[in-house]
């Protein structure tokens, strides 16, 4: 545990990374955030929760599309100039639906739709910077591991933070604070030298951008699955709780998820693997599918929660050695946008879980409600096993990018070369 712990300081010491982390991790809070607080501040409204679902459909469907777009900016301008003041404009965006409510309902749908395309992305730009702050490769997946890590403290805190402020005073103050706080957080993170003196490699100019690359379609169509199996597990969740206790339940099985997720990466980052991520991608992949099978059981609470427990276990690591696979495979001058698909596309296959499972629950209970995710793993194991090929290690990828056409200062965006060490 000591040489664990060890690996995780070596790199919160290096110059800068606890700053850009805990900077990602607070300019996210809106957009992690998001869907609880858009639901209570329209139940605060006198909206129905119709309404509230479906403007938190549409700042998901808006988020999902702006990623990849304002990420394709920020390869072409930088960070500082496409962070920042997408940041801002979402921020302005939610604070007038705040303060204007539901009605008109035109401007309360323009607002929301706004601040979901406007919101930055933090995400993929984090792990742009990580190999530019952190020299060795190893540091660098160590760092995606901490990242998915984060992830999960985030999403645990996040709706905390949101009950204290509308407990404390309103969820519409709970929608401006925490939009605020979205501001500083990316703030934090573009004055930082880093942030500033970055610069995407030269990029062949195609209207594809990082979709023209076939490994990285290959891990999308993978991670579409994968979200598909934990957006449907949190409606099974839903109806697995309405039988044995409720929303307590129901907070306790999530939590539990989250739980396994962080303990996991926080395993899984604690050590160098060897071998190619892309066959270690099957592995944890495969193990996600079987974790998920137990769920089908249904036993006591107690017992439910361990099982759920078990099932987050690997998650966070599938998702950070995906992270290495994206920059592996991203084209060149195409990275940051090539992480926000990844987002883009684990978002829109939560979605679509939970939108099959809700039907699956009605229809077939709660034991086909819970093969959902199992099913769904199993699936992104054969996308894996279909694209293997396409996966491998792109060949010729220097150890350090050309020099940036687009850089006045000359600097270089780092990238390391494939071996066998991951």
């Amino acid at each position: 545990m000591a040489a664990a712990g060890a690996r995780y300081l070596e790199v919160l010491r290096a110059r800068h990374a606890a700053r850009l982390l805990v900077g990602t991790l607070v300019g996210r809070l809106p957009n992690a955030t998001a869907a609880l607080t858009i639901v209570l501040f329209v139940r605060a409204e006198g909206g129905s929760y119709s309404l509230a679902g479906a403007l938190a459909a549409a700042y998901g469907v808006a988020n999902a599309v702006g990623q990849p777009l304002l990420g394709r900016l920020v390869d072409l301008y930088g960070q500082p100039r496409v962070q920042l003041p997408a940041a801002v404009g979402a921020a302005l965006a939610m604070t007038v639906f705040a303060l204007t409510g539901t009605e008109p309902p035109a401007l309360a749908w323009t607002a929301v739709v706004a601040a979901g395309l406007l919101t930055p992305p933090l995400e993929g730009g984090l792990r742009a910077l990580w190999p530019s702050v952190l020299r060795r490769e190893e540091q660098v997946h160590t760092a995606y591991a901490m990242d998915a890590v984060a992830q999960e403290v985030m999403f645990t805190v996040g709706p905390l933070l949101v009950t204290c402020c509308v407990a404390l005073w309103s969820a519409r103050a709970a929608l401006v604070i925490l939009n605020v706080l979205g501001v500083l957080g990316a703030l934090s993170v573009v004055v930082s030298p880093p942030s500033r003196t970055w610069r995407s490699a030269p990029r062949e100019a195609h209207w594809l951008g990082a979709l023209r690359s076939p490994g990285l379609l290959a891990l999308l169509g993978a991670f579409l699955f994968v979200g598909t199996a934990l957006g449907s597990i949190t409606v099974a969740a839903v109806s697995y709780a309405d039988v044995h206790g409720g929303d307590a339940v129901y907070g306790a099985l999530m939590a539990a998820l989250g739980l396994g997720a962080l303990a996991g990466g926080a395993v899984y980052g604690a050590r160098q693997w060897a071998g190619a991520p892309e066959r270690r991608l099957r592995v944890l992949v495969g193990a996600l599918a079987v974790c998920y099978l137990p769920l089908m059981l249904r036993p006591g609470v107690p017992a439910m929660v361990l099982l759920t427990v078990v099932a987050g276990l690997f998650l966070a690591p599938c998702i950070a050695c995906a992270f290495v696979l994206v920059d592996r495979h991203a084209p060149r001058g195409t990275v940051t946008e090539a992480f926000s698909w990844l987002v883009t596309t684990f978002t829109v296959g939560s979605s679509a879980g939970t939108a099959v499972a809700g039907p699956v629950v009605q229809s077939g209970g709660t034991l086909w409600g819970f093969a959902v995710p199992g099913a769904a793993g199993a699936v992104s194991l054969l996308v894996l096993l279909a694209t293997g090929r396409l996966l491998r290690a792109p060949a010729g990828r220097s150890v350090i990018a050309a020099r940036q056409e687009n850089d006045p200062n000359r600097t270089v965006e780092p990238r390391f070369s494939p071996g066998d060490q991951a």
